[in-house]
């Protein structure tokens, strides 16, 4: 069972805060009886990215399994022949071609050179939620665990984070709450150690209220 919106279940830490927008479906480990633990939570991050754009296009396409989006990169000549059926990462460049190249939806790359500097764009991102509304990949590589930001929150500062690194095929919306697989992360959680790259979908959603 894919849950739908599971941020909403989640309160938000103080009043000055703003999450996605409109629909969305929660991907992640072994979802679609595919074993990919341990490689596969930027693959689960896009598709929760992909299950956004397709509810706000209507579109007719399913969202991309992880053989057809390593296909996709092949085919694109991003990754060689023997990457398609392998067990290697993406992170947010893989992810902002392939939501170009499933939905022709162009997606903005930001490179963050520390979890220090996550603070000096929350603003941008609180931006990006009221002029898009869709849900952002962020990834990394001292922390290269991929993870979805579903909102921005200011007092305390703070991001709403979806991690895809579930390990029950059909977990409760309690179990994803309570594992601490949805939750609010204070900036300081986040590694100084570590670059961060955001990939923003530049899809206007239909419904900005």
């Amino acid at each position: 069972m894919l849950h739908r919106n599971i941020h909403l279940s989640v309160n938000p830490p103080g009043p000055h805060y703003v999450t996605v927008k409109e629909d969305y479906l929660y991907y992640h480990y072994g979802c679609d009886d595919v074993q990919d633990q341990g490689w596969g939570c930027g693959y689960r991050t896009l598709q929760t990215l992909c299950s956004w754009v397709k509810f706000q296009q209507k579109a007719t396409r399913d969202v991309p399994t992880i053989s057809e989006i390593q296909k996709a990169l092949v085919e694109m000549g991003d990754k060689p022949k023997n990457f398609d059926g392998s067990r290697e990462w993406i992170g947010s460049f893989e992810v902002s071609i392939c939501i170009d190249f499933f939905f022709n939806v162009p997606c903005k790359i930001v490179h963050i050179r520390s979890g220090i500097e996550l603070e000096d764009h929350l603003v941008a991102l609180e931006s990006h939620f009221n002029t898009f509304g869709s849900p952002i990949m962020m990834g990394g590589d001292t922390d290269n665990s991929s993870k979805c930001i579903l909102g921005v929150c200011f007092k305390p500062k703070s991001l709403l984070i979806l991690d895809p690194h579930c390990y029950d095929k059909n977990p409760t919306v309690d179990h994803v709450i309570g594992g601490g697989l949805i939750k609010w992360r204070m900036m300081d959680t986040f590694y100084e150690s570590s670059f961060y790259n955001l990939c923003l979908p530049q899809l206007k959603c239909n419904n900005k209220q």
